[in-house]
């Protein structure tokens, strides 16, 4: 019995970090995104730098509800064209089980187990914050249900 009971609040322990990603924090987001913007930035449609950053990566202003690899004038690798192909669009979720890893992200869509992208930045901790900080930076993403 006790050991039953020891198996289900470890249950409910372990559980808790995955609980604590859904639904991110916006603010802790823009925290956590300056681990981001030495190769993403964040430039509104008009030019306002929202977030002064790097160019090795696109830039990251109304990411959610965009399509995967298809940001004009960037030079994509076959990996991010292959998961366009797949019709991905990126949402919250996806954004942060692509930061969490994304060779593997890309490898679980594609079905190639041999696909590789440039990110090679792995997040361990605040994946759901900064999807949810680059969906308050995406005003034309589809309203969540």
């Amino acid at each position: 019995m006790k050991l039953a009971m020891i198996g289900g609040v470890l249950s409910v322990v372990l559980a808790l970090p995955a609980f604590a990603q859904e639904g991110g924090d916006v603010a802790a987001g823009e925290k956590e995104f300056r681990k981001c913007k030495a190769c993403h930035m964040i430039q509104s449609a008009d030019g306002e730098d929202i977030v002064k950053g790097g160019k090795t990566g696109p830039n990251l202003w109304n990411i959610v509800g965009r399509p995967a690899g298809s940001q004009e004038d960037f030079k994509y690798s076959d990996a991010l064209l292959a998961l366009n192909e797949t019709g991905e669009v990126w949402t919250e979720e996806d954004l942060a089980a692509y930061v969490t890893d994304p060779n593997a992200f890309v490898q679980e869509k594609t079905g190639d187990s041999s696909a590789k992208t440039k990110m090679t930045f792995k997040l361990r901790k605040g994946q759901a914050d900064i999807a949810a900080y680059l969906a308050s930076v995406s005003p034309d993403a589809p309203a969540a249900e």
